[in-house]
């Protein structure tokens, strides 16, 4: 049930009489079932007989409309299942008429009362119209497809608007042009209509579901999601029965509204000019730090000496494990770098007492409290079930009744009473598990949590805008660096790059083996070389792709395939290597584009107060120029770190319609 409220009435007669016995009081329920959500509104003192729903079947091709007379009802309850209450999934759409009164027939209760029910599935929801004219409550309106009316619905005890808020999570409610009072169902064109046609139930099913919520279906048991919709759109006859792209990058755009990706033939943009970008230069890699090193970089006190080189080294190495547990303390935020040793200690006894108080929240919860809290009970069923799925092969977590996935479960809970707003949003649990791993300590695995979920909070929100804005800017990143490969993607219908959905939602977390996740994090947390390192980590990812991609001609569906099946194939080395190339290639260009300037955080200033090379050039430059990074030599070469090194041009698109 994801949204219940009772005191939601029918007016039988309304306008004629104000007569209690006019009034039919009743519970509105919003419910997912295994395929669907539905809605469903039944009188108060309506018992499990469904005999007064009225549905049509499942084979129906569009919504239909029934009067149930008594002999009706007699037929039609023969042909019935005996265990017709619990097969929800066997109703497609419900609408609704008030039943005739006869002396004596069956449509007439006891107590003299008409019953009143029905049930729907949003997948046939035309519009709701809303009103809260002068009653002092709202009211609204069900209108499904084919124009049928449900009778109004009166919120005598509550807003409606929790109803709507609720609904927006599965389908899009845009207001109408002609009337604000209607909000009407954003369509998919005949998607809908023709998936049905086309695929089996089950698979139609799971389409459905990642369109709702692409985070659940995502680390859900579906963790490879693209390699998900390529097989549910795979059909048994591909030359006969798949998809045209076009329509599938329609569906697929849905999924997140208000994705906004200038595409080259976009009318109202402009090719204005072509920038040389200039070649690739090498890149090279150095040892991890040591402990020595990071020893020698602290004073008597425990300070950090030069926290720029320090984290220098970090971004041309990484770290060696057993500096893990204290460096991350600080590249995360948990510790100030200026602190010293005691004020560290005392900031962790403080964090500690902070961190149990907010434990024993939940802890202390009676079963009877939360039977009346549904948001906790949400959020707790979450957890459990990631936890027991998170990392499982890794002997941190593996086997059963682990003390690691005790510690899992209890921080992830703890963080629901941290930011109760946002609670447990699922593949949150795998950006806990390395930093677990690494700190070995429940309150500060806890508190570096904290401070990466202050950095990924957007990517977790219902509105998913930090998600949008990645896939924008990653969009254009990869058309200044490649604008060819670009047009090619465009072409195939795969230019919102929907296949990094997962790399940006977890940091590449089920992209690269675990050891090697820690190394990709540590070096991004140093926040080197520019703002978004990560999205020029996706840019590397896709540019070594390219050439296979463009040269078997690969399709929508081959694209996305072939991006998913990268997982735990891609060298981590090489591709810091390349993605730091490429930062600096974009920083020594000095025709930049405004909005790449922005993504990258590059200023159009001279010299850093750090830089020792003399007079910097004039134009744009990134706040830690890439000479700092060249300065440091590494004996961990690049294998094929410029396999890319021709020259590159880029079209660059302008933000002014033509």
């Amino acid at each position: 049930v994801l949204y219940e409220q009772e005191g939601v009435f029918i007016h039988s007669s309304c306008g004629k009489n104000d007569d209690q016995d006019n009034l039919i009081a009743g519970i509105l329920r919003v419910i997912e079932q295994e395929n669907e959500v539905v809605v469903d509104w039944r009188p108060m003192d309506e018992t499990l007989d469904t005999s007064n729903i009225l549905c049509a079947g499942k084979d129906s091709s569009s919504v239909v409309e029934w009067t149930q007379t008594p002999k009706e009802k007699c037929s039609r309850g023969a042909d019935r299942p005996s265990s017709y209450e619990a097969e929800w999934d066997m109703v497609t759409t419900v609408s609704f008429k008030k039943k005739p009164h006869s002396n004596g027939d069956a449509t007439t209760h006891a107590n003299g009362e008409s019953k009143w029910s029905f049930l729907f599935s949003l997948t046939d929801l035309k519009s709701i119209k809303q009103n809260k004219e002068g009653m002092g409550w709202s009211y609204l309106v069900f209108c499904l497809k084919d124009d049928v009316n449900l009778p109004a619905l009166h919120f005598h005890r509550g807003d409606s608007k929790p109803l709507i808020k609720c609904l927006e999570k599965h389908v899009v409610l845009n207001e109408s042009p002609h009337d604000e009072r209607v909000l009407l169902v954003k369509t998919q064109k005949s998607l809908s209509q023709s998936f049905e046609n086309l695929f089996d139930e089950p698979s139609y099913g799971l389409l459905q579901k990642w369109k709702r919520d692409p985070y659940i279906v995502t680390m859900g048991k579906f963790s490879k999601v693209t390699n998900y919709i390529f097989d549910s759109l795979r059909s048994s006859d591909s030359s006969n029965q798949r998809r045209p792209p076009s329509e599938m990058a329609d569906f697929l755009n849905d999924t997140i509204p208000g994705l906004k990706i200038n595409q080259q033939e976009e009318p109202g943009f402009e090719v204005i000019t072509r920038i040389d970008l200039g070649k690739q230069p090498e890149v090279s890699r150095r040892e991890p730090v040591s402990a020595e090193e990071w020893a020698k970089n602290m004073d008597s006190e425990g300070r950090i000496l030069d926290v720029d080189y320090i984290k220098r080294l970090i971004f041309k190495g990484g770290l060696c494990h057993t500096l893990r547990k204290e460096a991350w303390k600080f590249l995360l935020g948990y510790f100030p770098w200026n602190s010293t040793k005691e004020e560290r200690a005392n900031l962790q006894k403080r964090k500690t007492d902070e961190y149990f108080r907010m434990k024993l929240q939940w802890k202390s919860v009676s079963e009877e409290q939360e039977k009346r809290n549904s948001r906790l009970r949400d959020y707790r069923s979450l957890v459990e079930k990631d936890v027991n799925r998170t990392d499982r092969t890794n002997k941190f977590y593996e086997g059963e009744d682990n003390p690691g996935l005790i510690l899992l479960h209890d921080i992830l809970m703890t963080y629901c009473m941290y930011d109760f707003d946002l609670g447990y949003v699922q593949g949150m649990s795998d950006l806990l598990s390395p930093v677990l791993y690494v700190m070995e300590n429940e309150v500060d695995a806890f508190w570096c949590f904290v401070s990466y979920m202050d950095q990924m909070h957007q990517n977790f929100e219902e509105q998913m805008q930090g998600m949008k804005t990645q896939l924008i800017q990653l969009s254009h990143l990869l058309r200044l660096l490649d604008s060819g490969f670009c047009s090619y993607l465009e072409s195939q219908d795969s230019g919102y790059l929907y296949f990094c959905f997962r790399w940006l939602l977890i940091r590449f977390k089920r992209e690269f083996s675990f050891q090697d996740i820690l190394r990709l994090w540590e070096v991004m947390w140093t926040e080197l070389p520019c703002q978004n390192f990560h999205l020029l980590l996706c840019c590397a990812i896709l540019e070594s792709e390219k050439q296979q991609i463009m040269d078997k001609h690969y399709g929508f569906n081959e694209i996305l395939k072939h991006i998913n099946e990268l997982s735990m194939k891609i060298d981590v080395e090489y591709i810091l290597c390349k993605a730091e190339a490429i930062s600096m290639q974009m920083m020594n260009c000095k025709e930049l584009p405004q909005t790449v300037s922005e993504i990258l955080g590059i200023e159009n200033s001279s010299v850093t107060p750090d830089l020792d090379t003399g007079e910097g050039e004039s134009g744009a430059e990134l706040s830690c120029p890439a000479s700092l990074y060249q300065s440091m030599s590494a004996p961990v070469s690049a294998a094929n770190g410029t396999r890319d090194g021709a020259q590159q041009t880029a079209e660059t698109q302008s933000l002014t319609p033509a």
